[in-house]
């Protein structure tokens, strides 16, 4: 930076990294890190003008930022520093002593002299202050300090250490880098780092425009790259760029790039791969697409990242792709040609081993799982199916399904694993087995089991076509939750490498679609109930010891992640009111919907606060509370209080039978005017111990009724 520059003018400023190619799936958000990091120093460093604006870039090869309105010096900035009390900092004749001298120089402030320093009184002794002007940042030390933080604080996958030129000197960065630039409009600030110093010399793209060039001035970056270098730095304008060409492609071809989020994904990792993207089409023999496309879909974006096509208003698969190429050639023949040659040996391969895979009947490879180790706690594979299948035999059992399909999905629904498919792609575990079920003649609701098998939730309400599914659902995340819990592998902050929370929101929502589909009645007394399931479930571990609070443990859990998964939607008090009574799983949603409808009606502050006093007056019971005795019921309130509950609870219990929770606590909310006059004009704990006993009884029945939805006392703030 020239010595000429105007410390109070403004210039854009330019950082570029160059490095060898970046980690593809980690390069958006280091790219966000590194522009964040030093705009972020700057501005404490108040080297930023007013409206000044960071635009980040990240190439495979580059990290970068652009930042307008940045200062060559910070504004002079005022500072009042309180030192010490007059009386310590200063001998009887006014000279500072050595506690006052070392207190100056470590706050970098040793020039100044005693005269230099303010008396002022904090109301309890004399305190020296130093107040004055510091000269603000230079842009050049300011950057210093904000390059070496951006590089630091970048949330690296995982660091190398390689050695500088100098073949001495080794330094640690996520790549090795090999260039710097730092310019400030024009001018070149002088900021070292990774053993690089700053100058204006990039390069562009590997291929294309490989020799290195001068960028002229910040404000020319991304324009000089892409015209010199044939490189877009922007990730968002490559992303965008890539998407708008694979749209148009699909579109000329009469195809489309499918609904799966995957390609979404995919998207973005190409374009961490491309620095000058170009979309061209390939295609590869149609007698592959007798595989089932699952296994081509997965090797054209896992392998290759290439971007499979469909038919419109289709899932069915063409022999079609779209390629996206870090090359723009005039011939492209080479490119295509190249790609397609690559990805036939892969589809040739995945042909092979659904061919040898279906030469074998799926039940033929259960016995093979014994061999297969599912945990050195818990056992074989083979063993882990046995336990899938006692549970899926209980659930069948309370849902009144027929058990015959649930037993042999259960039996079947880990035998691919050992199939030659999975063992090359395991993500379509229980997508082969449906395969390779269906190919041996299984009924269809068994396929369907294993194919849904490992979905994430339950979206639709459950069906005679769709129950074994859903018990074979169930029963696989009840053995997982249970078993993984009980040898002391419970989820711990990010950490959950069993997917043990995804596991409880599966069995959530598909108790939910159980009772949608009403196979769970609501209420639901004598049906399936998550306490018992989990009990059943840990019983079926036999010698593989289980922690004897496995099934306690993991109901709480699954509730907490119930309670996590509404908290967006409702309010907080009123799903704890519903959830502190662990009702059935199936009924969380329902009573909770009414006691938000409850919650907001005039008539629930003063039940609610009732409900809290009448709570703490029966944990202050001497012992047990018995039942009403009407002829002790002598004050007006506590008669109409009895009165009130006699006429209101049949008619509440009748609308909670029939499943109308809002209903009934609408009934409920009709007590207020008495529960209000009871509190009002009754003293509850009466010295008469017969009249305490009595006035606590009819509270208790009062509570009961009031509580069988949710715990009402919970809403009171």
């Amino acid at each position: 930076m020239t010595a000429a520059s105007s410390s109070l003018e403004t210039r854009s400023l330019l950082v570029e990294l160059l490095t060898e190619e970046l980690p593809p799936k980690a390069l958006n958000k280091l790219g966000q890190a590194f522009a964040e990091g030093i705009r972020l120093v700057l501005a404490k460093k108040n080297l930023l003008g007013e409206g000044s604006v960071a635009a980040d870039y990240a190439t495979p090869r580059r990290l970068a930022v652009h930042i307008s309105q940045v200062l060559g010096r910070a504004p002079e900035q005022s500072y009042t520093e309180k030192l010490m009390p007059a009386s310590v900092g200063l001998t009887a004749d006014g000279q500072a002593t050595p506690a006052l001298a070392k207190k100056l120089a470590g706050k970098g402030l040793g020039h100044l002299g005693v005269d230099q320093l303010v008396h002022e009184s904090d109301g309890k002794q004399d305190y020296l202050y130093a107040k004055g002007t510091a000269a603000g940042s230079t842009l050049a030390d300011g950057l210093q300090e904000a390059l070496d933080h951006a590089i630091a604080s970048l949330p690296i996958p995982k660091v190398m250490r390689y050695q500088l030129a100098d073949g001495v000197t080794s330094v640690k960065f996520v790549r090795p880098a090999h260039r710097l630039v730092a310019l400030w409009g024009n001018d070149v600030v002088a900021v070292h780092t990774l053993g690089l110093d700053a100058d204006r010399l990039t390069q562009g793209h590997r291929f294309m425009a490989p020799a290195p060039f001068a960028i002229e001035q910040a404000d020319a970056y991304a324009q000089q790259l892409l015209s010199t270098g044939k490189v877009v730095a922007s990730f968002n304008q490559r992303r965008q760029a890539i998407d708008e060409q694979l749209q148009a492609r699909a579109r000329e071809l009469g195809a489309t790039l499918g609904n799966d989020p995957a390609v979404e994904a995919l998207l973005d990792e190409v374009t961490a791969l491309v620095e000058h993207p170009t979309v061209y089409v390939g295609q590869f023999d149609e007698q592959f697409l007798s595989v089932p496309p699952e296994c081509l879909i997965l090797t054209m974006r896992l392998n290759q990242k290439y971007f499979p096509l469909f038919e419109p208003g289709t899932d069915r698969l063409t022999h079609r792709f779209l390629i996206v190429s870090n090359m723009q050639v005039g011939d492209p023949s080479n490119i295509i040609h190249g790609n397609e040659r690559v990805v036939r040996p892969r589809l040739a391969d995945a042909q092979f081993f659904f061919e040898q895979d279906r030469k074998t009947p799926l039940a033929a490879r259960v016995e093979t799982l014994a061999n297969s180790v599912y945990h050195n706690k818990l056992g074989s594979q083979l063993e882990r199916v046995a336990r899938v299948r006692e549970i899926a035999g209980y659930l069948a059992g309370k849902l009144d399904a027929d058990g015959s399909p649930a037993d042999r999905a259960a039996l079947l629904a880990k035998a691919d694993l050992n199939s030659n498919m999975v063992a090359e792609f395991p993500e379509l575990q229980g997508i082969m087995g449906a395969y390779y079920a269906q190919a041996d003649g299984e009924a269809d609701e068994v396929v369907r089991a294993l194919r849904d098998q490992y979905r994430i939730r339950i979206d639709e309400p459950a069906t005679q076509e769709t129950i074994t599914s859903i018990i074979l659902f169930i029963a696989e995340r009840v053995e997982t939750l249970v078993g993984i819990w009980g040898i002391g592998l419970v989820p711990t902050g990010e950490r959950d490498p069993f997917g043990l929370r995804r596991a409880a929101l599966g069995i959530i929502s598909a108790f939910e679609q159980l009772g949608a589909g009403g196979y769970l009645a609501i209420p639901d007394a004598a049906g399936l109930h998550i306490r018992p399931l989990l009990e059943q479930a840990a019983g079926t571990f036999g010698a593989h010891r289980l922690d004897s609070e496995t099934a306690p443990e993991v109901l709480h859990f699954i509730y907490e992640r119930y309670r996590n998964l509404l908290g967006n939607d409702y309010d907080r008090n009123v799903i704890d009111a519903v959830l502190a009574l662990q009702p059935p799983l199936h009924e969380v949603l329902p009573r909770i919907q009414a006691c938000a409808s409850f919650a907001v009606r005039p008539e629930a502050a003063s039940l609610a606060a009732a409900n809290k006093r009448i709570a703490n007056l029966l944990k202050k019971a001497d012992s047990a509370v018995g039942k009403v005795d009407a002829a002790r019921l002598s004050e007006p309130a506590e008669q109409a209080l009895a009165q009130t509950i006699d006429k209101l609870k049949p008619q509440a219990e009748v609308q909670f039978a029939q499943g109308n929770f809002t209903d009934s606590l609408a009934t409920l909310a009709q007590a207020r005017s008495a529960v209000d006059a009871f509190f009002a004009d009754i003293m509850v704990m009466a010295e008469d111990p017969a009249v305490r006993a009595n006035r606590l009884a009819l509270l208790n029945d009062l509570h009961g009724v009031m509580n069988r939805i949710a715990d009402i006392s919970r809403l009171a703030q």
